[in-house]
């Protein structure tokens, strides 16, 4: 008969001490899935748990009778092992109940999965296309599209030093709306590398690829803010790439449709306006910081071997024509901006990289020479 010595049995409590607190905050590690806020996201977090406890009960059964056969047949106590080579009834029970098993995962599983690709039917379309390192939201049929960035609040955390907030990293300048209520169906794809779009919450999470277009869709009953990331390796800033959804009512959502159509025609305006030097370089400076100063540094001096200082550059220093194919364009590792910044924006910051760090060109480039560049193109 076995016997415990008052010491190790006071180690066992000891240890058992220790590892209980962290078992009961597990949630608040985020070891488990996200239940999520729509009926698919809780369908899918309901099967996870399924298959999860009847992963236990396989592993107790079957650990519980091999501790059981390891004690009770043990060589000390006599015991002889039997031979079940080439058993027959054995090997039809082994492959049989696993067989079946396997089956009754694979029902409820089925089911779920065409819930998730199921995308017909719905109400809003939205194409979401990734870029190093931002998002571009188009709402199909509306005439709406922007680019949601990491905020800057987030950006000078980042940069400056400043004190984390609680949606450190996560949280973007311009952020994605849909209605509560309706059917969203999401198109995927990606501008240069692969991305991944990734709402836990949501439970969405689709690969943007280039050339390709990927299907998800989402129905949220209640308003709320829900976050994600980039899920995809996809460079050097891959961990500056958050994603934020608003579900609001759909009062909320048609004004803010409305307020947007306002801005894309205010922004055709401002294409045709002339704007004084220290207007365009004040908001270069903003869209420099925005933009660019992850890559050529907040001082113009770039990154040696990795990427090319603005300060002293034969781009910004050189022919206007130049300055404006490459940002627009890109080129030689730099992607184009001319879809990512508006006329006034492209303006601003090649006015300002022409005359900061240095420069001094006395350059005064204005938005409609933006616009003038891109049809003749």
């Amino acid at each position: 008969m076995l016997s415990i010595s008052k010491r190790s049995l006071a180690l066992l409590f000891m240890v058992i001490a220790a590892v209980l607190p962290g078992l009961v905050s597990a949630n608040e590690w985020q070891l488990n899935m996200t239940e999520g806020v729509t009926s698919v996201s809780q369908e899918v977090y309901g099967l996870h748990m399924t298959i999860f406890w009847w992963c236990v009960a396989i592993g107790v059964v079957v650990f519980g009778v091999m501790f059981y056969s390891m004690f009770a047949h043990r060589k000390s106590r006599g015991a002889k092992a039997s031979n079940f080579h080439e058993s027959t009834t054995l090997e039809i029970i082994w492959t049989v109940i696993p067989f079946f098993i396997l089956i009754f995962m694979a029902i409820p599983a089925t089911s779920t999965l065409k819930k998730i690709y199921d995308t017909d039917n719905a109400e809003v379309d939205i194409l979401i296309t990734g870029y190093q390192w931002k998002w571009k939201y188009e709402y199909l049929g509306q005439d709406v599209s922007f680019f949601s960035n990491l905020s800057q609040n987030s950006v000078d955390q980042v940069r400056n030093g400043e004190a984390k907030s609680e949606n450190y990293l996560l949280e973007v300048d311009e952020p994605m709306l849909i209605p509560i209520g309706k059917k969203v169906r999401f198109l995927v794809t990606a501008a240069d590398v692969i991305h991944s779009w990734w709402v836990p919450d949501l439970a969405v999470k689709r690969d943007a690829i280039p050339g390709y277009v990927n299907e998800a869709w989402t129905l949220v009953e209640k308003p709320g803010v829900y976050r994600g990331q980039c899920a995809e390796l996809c460079g050097k800033d891959h961990g500056f790439m958050p994603i934020e959804v608003h579900a609001v009512t759909q009062q909320e959502y048609d004004a803010w449709l409305a307020k947007k159509k306002v801005a894309a025609m205010a922004v055709a305006q401002a294409a045709k306006q002339t704007l004084s030097f220290d207007e365009l370089y004040a908001q270069g400076e903003t869209v420099y910081t925005t933009y660019c100063a992850s890559c050529h540094q907040s001082n113009g001096a770039g990154l040696p071997g990795v990427f090319p200082a603005i300060a002293a550059s034969p781009i910004a220093m050189g022919d206007v024509s130049g300055h404006l194919d490459r940002v627009i364009n890109g080129g030689k590792g730099m992607p184009p901006f001319g879809e990512q910044l508006t006329p006034v924006q492209a303006a601003a910051v090649i006015t300002f990289q022409r005359n900061a760090f240095g420069n001094n060109m006395g350059d005064n480039v204005q938005p409609i020479d933006v616009v003038n560049f891109k049809q003749d193109q």
